[in-house]
């Protein structure tokens, strides 16, 4: 019997690339933009994933899953990893992994939670806590190709010291405007007591359901449960709001 086939373009994207790590940024404590040089990489859109290997000199082999977090930008990969204190994955590519090293990379992944500059629609992106690293691939595809589309973003995050890309989104950004929820503990004077996302706080930042948005959410599966549930609630389409979530892996 004939083994199966897969398209070429498909292949492509499942074969695992040789991928070589050129920075390293400190995001907060436990976070980390690891950018890698990827030879071949076929380019990628804003929302999709990656598959990262690494693989022991004992043969030991294991593989996570992290949302790419840079704009399309030739060879050039960023993803942003969260340190997870029971991690198997993450505390070697945040703690250990050095300029110079190589890990494998495959993919890009995933066909739905994506934003193309074809969209001229309203945008919504509610990301809790290392949610927004999508999203933020997303704003800044939006910014390099100097894109007009009107975004809104509602970020969730534990405390301040706990914000991703802090410089970067106090950055004046023209189109883009950004809603900041504290769930444990606030800036100074913050206007906002800490608390989870609630249905005022996505209809104060977000976009009325009549402008007809695309929402994007992104987080641990109970923020965007509860995110979308409260979206549809407000009444927005079930249709245009699309969700990624992230967990403990197996």
């Amino acid at each position: 019997m004939a083994g199966a086939t897969v398209p070429r373009r498909l292949g492509e994207r499942l074969r695992w690339r040789a991928a070589r790590l050129t920075e390293r940024v400190t995001e907060t404590g436990t976070a980390r933009t690891l950018v890698f040089d990827v030879p071949g990489w076929p380019g990628h859109l804003a929302g999709q994933h990656v598959d990262v290997r690494l693989t022991a000199e004992d043969g030991y082999s294991t593989q996570r899953s992290y949302s790419l977090a840079s704009a399309p930008d030739g060879e050039s990969v960023a993803l942003t990893v969260q340190r997870l204190e029971d991690g198997e994955v993450s505390p070697y590519l945040t703690d250990e992994l050095a300029v110079g090293d190589l890990v494998e990379l495959r993919g890009p992944v995933g066909g739905w939670f994506v934003w193309r500059t074809e969209q001229k629609e309203p945008i919504l992106l509610v990301g809790g806590g290392s949610g927004l690293v999508p999203l933020m691939a997303m704003i800044r595809t939006r910014r390099a190709v100097s894109d007009r589309t009107p975004f809104r973003l509602l970020y969730s995050v534990r405390s301040p010291d706990d914000q991703l890309y802090t410089a970067e989104l106090r950055r004046d950004d023209p189109g883009l405007d950004k809603t900041y929820l504290y769930t444990r503990s606030t800036p100074e004077h913050w206007p906002r007591p800490p608390g989870h996302v609630t249905a005022s706080d996505l209809s104060t930042g977000g976009w009325p359901p009549d402008f007809e948005p695309t929402c994007y959410v992104c987080g641990s599966t109970g923020f965007v449960e509860t995110a979308a549930g409260l979206l549809v609630a407000l009444g927005h389409h079930p249709g245009r709001i699309r969700t990624e979530r992230f967990g403990p892996s197996a």
